[in-house]
């Protein structure tokens, strides 16, 4: 079938009937009309329906090597680097609609797919191996939505904590049959739990020198024994004036329970070999795709955040004042670095080992680094040029109350009328002091972890040897 719409993508999620539970309660009914859930999924579903615009059509969709028909442009295989600036394009194309606000739209997942499927030949496994490419042909072809989990609980982070097997908290494999491999404890932060077709686990950093740990897999959101624990949600109401960007773009996030859950052996790419979970991320193009991806979209997150502040500054006339533009400023130099070393990744792309055409490392390294650094200094930057403006927000109902005359005279600002100056400043709030700004700021500081070893994996994979030569030969030198 070719790439889907929207309504497909509700109507799918909706008949799964997942097992989601959220504020104590199992979600019942039609997950895609829940409050929790609403707002998210069809902010999704209006990505979905993109793909069938006539202005976004060739940017989001590229014809299928197999079927020929119209599939999703970020499942797209980059074999040149115009393959690569097309994936860009969509990417950034999505973004625009949601202000790089979804982290799990779907070309995060649709990438990690591609990435892995181009590089199967490293599961060392041939019905591994084979499975994954068929997953991968498999969610091209159908468009399958994915979530997924990277994390162990944080039971003991100690560098020296070891689980007892007999009462394992992270999810482990407790047994191998004929049907499959059997998957029983919990892992976290799968963001956009219960509202996807699948999840895809793959292993983690931790505990990659214990086999029962060494497992990578995709199964159907509604697999019997899986269940999704979700958060408190961030969407305080469907107003979208109140909130502009938590009412359309809250992303959830579930802890996963993996309860004697049965992952049938045609969807297992890793079981036991401790060694390929440890190369699945060094010697794959894991990291250069993935970083790719998202830093396509942290561009235009950043650009909407630079829009958003000076629209603070234009609408109570502070331009004049050099700290303000030079705190403006700030996000300008953090947006053309950004650019710049996106651009790099492309220009200095080059075919992988598995001949797939990979961006840059380096440039992307770097901006691995230096966007959890800067993006809390924007936000920061928008509390301090709000200041008081961003608590004296009224909400619509009080515009539309006896008193509401009065709030839209006093309220006022230099260029708009006081219920255009709320708008604008409610959504500032919540995209600076909101508990959806909080989450946003949290998951923008560890998106790859923590921040201090990623930049030791920097410091270590980054080759100085010829620069270091270059000062030896100064130092020689007789001139």
């Amino acid at each position: 079938m070719p790439c889907i719409d929207g309504k497909t993508y509700l109507d799918r999620i909706d008949r799964l009937q997942s097992d989601v539970w959220i504020n104590g309660s199992k979600v019942t009914g039609k997950i895609s009309e829940h409050p929790a859930f609403k707002g998210a999924m069809k902010s999704q579903a209006k990505l979905y329906d993109m793909q069938y615009e006539k202005t976004c059509t060739n940017i989001l969709t590229y014809r299928s090597p197999s079927s020929g028909q119209r599939v999703g442009a970020t499942y797209l295989e980059p074999k040149n680097k115009k393959d690569l600036a097309k994936r860009r394009r969509a990417v950034q194309l999505w973004a625009r609609q949601n202000a790089g606000m979804m982290g799990r739209s779907p070309d995060y997942m649709n990438t990690v797919v591609m990435t892995f499927a181009a590089c199967a030949d490293l599961f060392n496994d041939e019905q591994c191996s084979g499975n994954m490419r068929r997953f991968y042909e498999y969610c091209r072809e159908n468009d399958i939505s994915l979530t997924h989990t990277f994390i162990q609980p944080q039971v003991n982070r100690s560098s020296l904590y070891f689980e007892n097997p007999s009462d394992a908290i992270a999810a482990r494999v407790i047994e191998k049959n004929d049907q499959g491999i059997m998957i029983h404890g919990a892992r976290l932060l799968a963001t956009q739990g219960g509202m996807t077709d699948e999840i895809l686990v793959f292993p983690t950093g931790s505990f990659h020198f214990d086999e029962d740990y060494a497992y990578a897999f995709s199964i159907p959101s509604n697999t019997p024994g899986l269940k999704f624990l979700c958060r408190e949600p961030f969407n305080n109401g469907e107003n979208i004036f109140d909130h502009p960007l938590s009412a359309r773009f809250e992303e959830i996030d579930s802890i996963v329970i993996f309860d004697h859950v049965t992952v049938p052996w045609d969807r297992v790419f890793l079981h036991g070999n401790t060694e390929i979970a440890g190369k699945l991320y060094t010697e794959s193009g894991f990291l250069p795709q993935q970083v790719h991806q998202v830093t396509s979209k942290n561009v235009v997150k950043t650009e909407f955040v630079l829009g958003v502040l000076q629209s603070l500054v234009d609408a109570i006339n502070i331009g004049e004042y050099q700290h303000i533009q030079e705190k403006i400023t700030e996000v300008i130099l953090g947006l053309e670095t950004l650019k710049a070393l996106l651009t790099a990744s492309e220009v200095h792309a080059s075919i992988d080992q598995w001949g797939t055409m990979t961006p840059d490392r380096k440039p992307l390294m770097a901006a691995m680094n230096l966007y959890p650094r800067i993006y809390p200094r924007f936000i920061e930057i928008m509390q301090l040029i709000g200041a008081s403006g961003l608590v004296s927000i009224p909400m619509e109902k009080d515009f539309q109350s006896a008193s509401g005359a009065d709030i839209k005279n006093y309220l006022q600002s230099s260029d708009r009328d006081g219920y255009e100056k709320v708008r604008l400043f409610r959504l500032a709030w919540d995209l600076s002091l909101s508990a959806f700004a909080g989450r946003q700021t949290l998951y923008e500081r560890f998106f790859f972890g923590d921040p201090v070893r990623l930049a030791g994996t920097l410091y270590r994979d980054y080759d100085r040897t010829k620069f270091v030569k270059q000062v030896e030969d100064f130092l020689k030198r007789k001139d």
